[in-house]
């Protein structure tokens, strides 16, 4: 009956530890959130008071805000002290009673059940040795020791016995009081705590709060009407910018503004990753007088790109993209390429480029003196109403004078002849001429020696004169030079006898690319040899067009931009017309063009000095081959007279032969003639021939 009742009490035991433990976490909770609340809101009524230390960007010194702010913070502060001491009160008469209870009481109740459980362990143990004492051999030591255990153990288990009971029966009392004395101090604190606030929320403090929830109203109001208004203006601007969503726009309607000295905008930059490859990032790009700047998303400045004082920029295709560019520095040492969103970004930036690459920007009225630049460049290709009567009624006389030195800058076949400065530009370039602006090869028949380039256009070439296969054209030739240029247009002149032609073709080949938007330029590099001029694709090596350097007849640089430079190249006419033609190409370098038109020059030289060497060969291999001729005629005339006298020795020494012997030569005879009967007719020639 003992154990099954100390087995309820333990039972029961087990059950008011476990509810006390989740009782105990709830008010712990209580007084974690109270002491959270409490520092929360000390911390609120820090920062309000901070308020007026801060300095917000959009928000000015607004004073009647940060006062406001200030009584708030005074009121929070005071309730922050309330909860301050509502978490004090919370601690000693709601958690202290109930740990107790937890740590004391319940522990107690467990310890106790520990050692009467070793305790009767220890009794069970001692009877049972007891129990095996042996009747044979009785031996008194022993039998005093064993029960001396047993009194010891028993004793031990009653006095802990009576401990454990005395304390499962005290835990039914202890239960009620650890259950209500925290509940007790928990509604005392709650109402301690309420007694407070409103002692310090006061009639004043009511007024307070009513006038701002009166502000906060009149703000919300404030709120919505401009809230309304801005969602007019966003519809206005919705409708009025749907066609500026396109990413590009038409041009009829946005007209690319050509007069800018200044852009801005988002650009796609190549960035070489590897020998082929390349990849794309995209970056906001800006003009800054003459520096073309790049910023990066997130940079807080941006940097610079390139110097775009008296640069060039082109028109280029770059792996299929639309709308690519290219920038060439000065000097040629550094190029960009970038690709615009829309054609109408792709205009803007290259005439900016132009304009800047000009120094308009370093005038008063940049935007003023890039539209009378483009209006004169306008000008300078319209044609007159009266220009075709004009050129029909208008018949120049040629006025000789003494030829002009020639700079090392142009040079022409005709130098020798009179200077055409004097003639009227009808005279240099036929009205109403076509300019080509691409690199079309010409015909095979128009210049003699081309049908073989003209089959061997597809054919690598390598602009050093070496090569792994077949020989090369220019393999023998001593002068290699390369230069990269960028062609700009060619025409047909009437005249190829003065620099004037191709200063006259530049300026209407420019002014042309100006009126027309055309701003894509084709890069080539151009190989000077003694032979010919090639253009050749940089990226293929692949002759683009081949120019026989006996045809060039005319070269010449720009007088003002040496970057630009011409020549005019003389051709017969083709199967149909057989009159002869020039024709002028303008090509653009990097500030390389008289040392081009020099290199041309020096080729023409060596040139002329290569052919009169071999003509001076070939006449000499002829006087070798006719002193050789000569010689071979008397070797055969001595040798016929020794074969005369050979045969007149022979005659000599056969007659005198016949006539010591002749009867001997009649049967000689006799019996020849019977052999020769037999032999037939071989053998008679045979023997005539002996």
């Amino acid at each position: 009956q003992t154990r099954s009742l100390l087995g309820v009490f333990e039972e029961d035991a087990a059950a008011i530890s476990n509810y006390i433990n989740q009782l105990f976490q709830a008010m712990h909770r209580i007084y974690d959130a109270q002491n959270e609340l409490s520092a929360a809101t000390h911390l609120t009524s820090k920062l309000l008071k901070e308020y007026e230390k801060q300095r917000f960007p959009l928000g000015g010194d607004d004073e009647v805000m940060t006062s406001t702010l200030q009584q708030f913070a005074k009121v929070i502060d005071e309730l922050s002290s309330c909860h301050a001491v509502l978490s004090t009160q919370l601690a000693d008469a709601m958690m202290f009673p109930i740990t107790q209870f937890k740590e004391r009481d319940l522990k107690e109740i467990l310890t106790l059940k520990e050692v009467f459980q070793i305790a009767s362990n220890d009794h069970d143990a001692a009877i049972t040795r007891y129990s095996r004492l042996s009747k044979r051999k009785e031996n008194e030591k022993i039998k005093a020791e064993v029960t001396e255990d047993v009194y010891t153990s028993r004793k031990k288990q009653h006095q802990t016995m009576m401990h454990y009971f005395c304390a499962l029966n005290t835990l039914q009392y202890k239960k009620k009081i650890s259950l209500l004395e925290p509940l007790l101090g928990y509604m005392q604190a709650q109402i301690s705590f309420f007694k407070m606030g409103s002692e310090n929320l006061t009639e004043q403090l009511e007024e307070f709060l009513t006038n701002i929830g009166t502000s906060v109203q009149n703000v919300r109001r404030e709120m919505d009407c401009e809230v309304e208004n801005m969602q007019q203006t966003i519809e206005d601007l919705e409708v009025a910018s749907d066609p500026l969503y396109l990413p590009d726009p038409d041009p009829t309607k946005f007209p690319a503004h050509r007069n800018l000295t200044r852009k801005a905008g988002y650009l796609n930059a190549r960035n070489k990753t590897g020998l082929v490859s390349s990849s794309w990032e995209r970056q906001f790009y800006f003009t800054q007088g003459g520096n073309l700047m790049s910023q990066a998303r997130g940079d807080v400045a941006g940097g610079l790109v390139m110097d775009i004082d008296n640069c060039s920029v082109m028109a280029v295709d770059c792996e299929d993209r639309r709308y690519c560019f290219q920038i060439t520095s000065f000097d040629g040492k550094k190029s960009s390429i970038l690709q615009a969103e829309s054609k109408k970004d792709y205009e803007e930036w290259i005439c900016t480029i132009n304009n800047i690459s000009k120094q308009i920007y370093l005038s008063e009225n940049p935007e003023e003196i890039a539209a009378r630049v483009n209006q004169s460049a306008l000008e300078a290709v319209t044609p007159s109403p009266s220009f075709q009567q004009r050129h029909e009624s208008l018949r120049p006389t040629v006025q000789s004078r003494p030829p002009a030195a020639r700079t090392s800058s142009t040079g022409s076949l005709g130098s020798d002849s009179a200077a055409l400065s004097a003639l009227s530009l009808d005279s240099l370039v036929a009205p109403d001429t076509p300019i080509q602006f691409d690199i079309i090869s010409p015909v095979s028949e128009d210049l003699p020696g081309q049908a073989k380039s003209a089959g061997q256009s597809g054919r690598r070439t390598n602009p050093f004169g070496e090569s792994g296969g077949s020989k090369p054209e220019t393999e023998d030739s001593i002068l290699h030079q390369l230069f990269i240029v960028r062609f700009l247009g060619s025409m047909e002149v009437r005249c190829d006898e003065s620099p004037d032609v191709v200063y006259e073709t530049m300026r209407q080949i420019l002014a042309a690319r100006a009126i027309h938007n055309v701003f894509r330029m084709t890069e080539s590099h151009l190989l000077v040899t003694c032979d010919c001029l090639k253009l050749i694709d940089p990226q293929t090596q692949v002759t683009r067009l081949r120019f026989p350097l006996p045809h060039v007849v005319l070269y010449a640089t720009h007088q003002e931009n040496k970057r630009l430079f011409g020549f005019v190249l003389r051709s017969s006419g083709g199967r149909v017309d057989s009159r002869q033609t020039s024709i002028c190409y303008i090509f653009e370098s990097n500030n390389e063009g008289e040392k081009i038109c020099d290199s041309v020059g020096l080729a023409k030289q060596i040139a002329l000095h290569a052919e009169l060497d071999r003509k001076a060969s070939e006449k000499q291999k002829e006087i070798d081959r006719v002193k050789e001729k000569q010689q071979k005629e008397l070797n055969k005339q001595k040798q016929i007279e020794k074969d005369l006298e050979e045969q007149s020795r022979l005659i000599a020494a056969s007659s005198r032969s016949n006539q010591s012997s002749t009867e001997g030569q009649f049967v000689v005879l006799s019996s020849s003639q019977s052999e020769d009967s037999d032999l037939g007719e071989d053998g008679k020639k045979k023997r005539e021939s002996e």
